[in-house]
């Protein structure tokens, strides 16, 4: 049994998934690149910090644009020429996921992931549906709070594994970590990326109306937490009803070994390298926090667009020297480092041409020049209807931009500028506004495909796009019915 555990690792890329999701983007990337054959080009003037100025908006023509349908096929390449930043933003990412996915498998096949588990399960097994309410909700108060939305991932490997533990699946273990985080990160109280931005692009004082956004960060709690609780004795019940059956079977095989986790409980130095492990942890998130408030501090876009890079950064560089200082106290020897350390960024590296695919996506829309051409007819759609009716369509606007635009901050610099003088004209207040942002901002990060830390998660647990959304639709029902409700009644209140 020991031999054959030590073939297998929990960090494993399912190569059908891989291949599925990597159709699905060259599929959307294609789609892109015949809108910018089909729509008319067009462009508004901006300041010089990148916001749009209302009102400049101008039609071009596609032989001044430019851009030619066979240049999708090399825009993962060539956006390294033409968007330099877009792209290192890609290499950032990917380097950042090898290198966890290095130290992960050093943890797994040292022991200490069997240990941690191991310690949470007997400690909160009696009482693991208030073990998944607490992970949900600290989860969700990280990213409402400090805005932590990337370094999530790192949670999912572990937190599968104590949901296999209590029984449950490898996707109520994608719910209380990477799903929990990003719906906290669109239930935003205090996030300096979405709230900061946005109210400091509103001319409103910094975390202003943050008694509604409380209120709004319940009630999508109530729901998440709802769901996943309900989902969980469902499988518990019956795990065959779980889509992820199949591929937990071996999971299960492997953290329900008697004689293993013995072996692992009685191994002397797994509860010290464990420690080091948790150390370094708190050390990425004491640096996070640093780093939030330093960001609300500095006034240059610039420095503070640097310091938004450190607690990515921080997490890869202490994630790397956590797992490899945690092996060593397990006692593996250098050689034995190196190699698993190596094996996990092999398991992992596949990921890199699906990450750049996902960015080439936004890099197409850009250079084919019709992100202004939609939301300038977008504009002229809602300048004359009911504030209710409207207030639903930009909802539902944003949601369709981050489809394409990932990153809060450019959307915001994007969008905000247009929709925040005709909120005004139609009597939408602007922190409603905000809150409709906020929220399809971080919805969306787990819902569309187009978000390469869901793709790389759903690909840890070896589930299709397709399964995952089979699991998770209900979930998203609720969660946009709750959104509806909270926006239109910021809508009746004036918020």
């Amino acid at each position: 049994m020991q031999n054959q555990n030590e073939t297998k690792s929990f960090i494993k890329i399912d190569k059908k998934t891989l291949i599925g999701v990597t159709l699905l983007l060259i599929a959307i990337m294609m789609l892109v690149g015949a809108l910018t054959q089909i729509v008319t080009p067009g462009a508004y003037d901006t300041t010089p910090d990148g916001s749009i100025i209302n009102g400049t908006y101008h039609e071009l023509t596609h032989e001044e644009v430019g851009y030619s349908f066979w240049r999708i096929f090399i825009s993962p390449i060539e956006m390294f020429i033409n968007a330099p930043g877009d792209a290192m933003t890609g290499v950032i990412i990917i380097l950042v996921i090898t290198l966890i996915g290095g130290s992960f498998l050093i943890l797994d096949k040292s022991g200490v992931l069997k240990y941690m588990m191991s310690v949470i399960v007997k400690k909160f097994g009696h009482k693991k549906y208030a073990l998944l309410a607490i992970m949900i909700l600290g989860c969700m108060l990280l990213s409402s709070f400090a805005g932590i939305l990337e370094e999530s991932v790192t949670l999912v490997p572990l937190a599968v594994a104590i949901s296999i533990s209590l029984g449950w699946d490898s996707f109520v273990g994608l719910g209380i970590s990477l799903m929990s985080v990003t719906f906290g990160y669109s239930a935003a109280t205090f996030n300096p990326f979405n709230v900061g931005i946005t109210q400091s692009m509103a001319g409103l004082p910094m975390f202003s109306g943050v008694l509604f956004r409380i209120f709004v960060f319940a009630v999508i709690y109530a729901v998440v937490v709802g769901f996943f609780i309900s989902y969980a004795k469902k499988i518990e019940k019956d795990p065959k009803k779980s889509l992820c059956y199949e591929a937990d079977l071996e999971l299960k095989e492997r953290f329900f070994d008697e004689d293993e986790m013995k072996k692992v409980e009685n191994n002397p130095n797994l509860p010290r390298a464990s420690k080091a492990f948790v150390y370094a942890l708190i050390a990425v998130l004491c640096i996070t926090i640093i780093c939030l408030i330093t960001n609300i501090v500095v006034q240059d876009q610039t420095i503070a667009g640097i310091i938004g890079y450190l607690p990515l950064a921080s997490m890869a560089i202490l994630f790397t020297v956590g797992g490899i200082r945690a092996g060593k106290i397990s006692g593996f020897s250098n050689q034995k480092l190196r190699s698993v350390f190596g094996e996990g960024i092999k398991t992992i590296l596949p990921c890199a041409p699906m990450i750049l695919s996902i960015i080439a996506i936004t890099y197409i829309l850009k250079k084919g020049m019709i992100i202004d051409t939609i939301l300038y007819h977008v504009y002229n759609l809602i300048s004359n209807i009911n504030p209710y009716v409207a207030i639903i369509i930009i909802f539902l606007v944003i949601c369709v931009f981050e489809f394409f635009i990932g990153s809060g901050s450019a959307k915001a610099f994007l969008l905000m500028p247009i929709l925040l003088p005709l909120v005004n004209m139609m009597g939408i207040g602007e922190q409603n506004l905000i809150v409709a942002f906020c929220l399809s901002d971080g919805i969306c990060n787990v819902l569309f495909p187009t978000n390469a830390l869901l793709m790389i998660a759903i690909g840890m647990i070896n589930m299709s796009y397709i399964k995952y959304i089979k699991c998770s639709w209900k979930l998203f029902a609720g969660v946009f019915a709750a959104t509806f409700g909270i926006i239109l009644l910021g809508t009746a209140i004036g918020y």
